[in-house]
């Protein structure tokens, strides 16, 4: 299974941290963020990893490089000047993803996910798995209600927050056109169709959003 890292945002809450660093270059315990992920996937068996890029996507590829130097070989996808959004990002790299799931994680995050459990989660007739965590201080509302077959709906109560980090199908993207557009729609057309599954991670995850969330996980 493939594996996509999402590093094309422009890192705008975590000002001026990114006004000339990209945000996954923001270290975190001495190393940064999105060599955390490298490394994890690595050792959870994903070692083809594509990653899409924009803000300062120069940085970013001359710190990474082709990602042999961690264990993996590193696919880039540029999005030019400005963002794609989830949606146009994922849509961009799906030639280069091909027909079988793969996983999505944001490069934002810090987590100790075991990604290696996400590689047979999505059933057969389902277009995505996205793993969910208690709703954090900033995000106290929660995204989406994950029912005890283990569906996740718009409706119900208590709601989750997606973790960033999940497992998607191509066809998810069928109807879709190249250029700039969100995922939400997708998945809330999934769960419509009842095609969305999740599942709760209750272990260590933060967003790393704002210097102030930074602070504290490093701390």
């Amino acid at each position: 299974m493939k594996a996509v890292i999402l590093a094309a945002g422009k890192g705008e809450r975590l000002r001026p941290l990114t006004d000339a660093t990209p945000k996954p270059l923001v270290e975190v315990g001495g190393k940064p963020l999105i060599v955390h992920h490298l490394e994890r996937l690595r050792d959870a068996g994903f070692t083809q990893i594509h990653i899409n890029t924009s803000w300062l996507a120069e940085k970013l590829q001359a710190a990474l490089g082709d990602g042999s130097r961690y264990g993996v070989h590193i696919q880039y996808s540029y999005e030019g000047p400005e963002p794609l959004e989830t949606g146009g990002g994922l849509f961009r790299m799906l030639p280069a993803l091909g027909r079988d799931p793969f996983l999505v994680v944001n490069g934002d995050v810090f987590t100790e996910f075991p990604f290696e459990n996400l590689k047979h989660r999505l059933k057969i007739d389902f277009l995505a798995h996205l793993v969910m965590v208690p709703n954090p201080s900033h995000h106290p509302k929660g995204d989406f209600h994950l029912s005890p077959a283990g569906h996740l709906r718009m409706e119900g109560e208590p709601k989750l927050t997606y973790s960033g980090i999940g497992v998607y199908r191509a066809d998810l993207f069928k109807d879709c056109r190249a250029g700039k557009f969100p995922l939400l729609p997708l998945l809330k057309q999934a769960m419509a169709e009842e095609a969305l599954s999740g599942e709760q991670h209750t272990g260590l995850w933060s967003d790393v959003g704002t210097p102030e969330s930074l602070a504290r996980l490093n701390k």
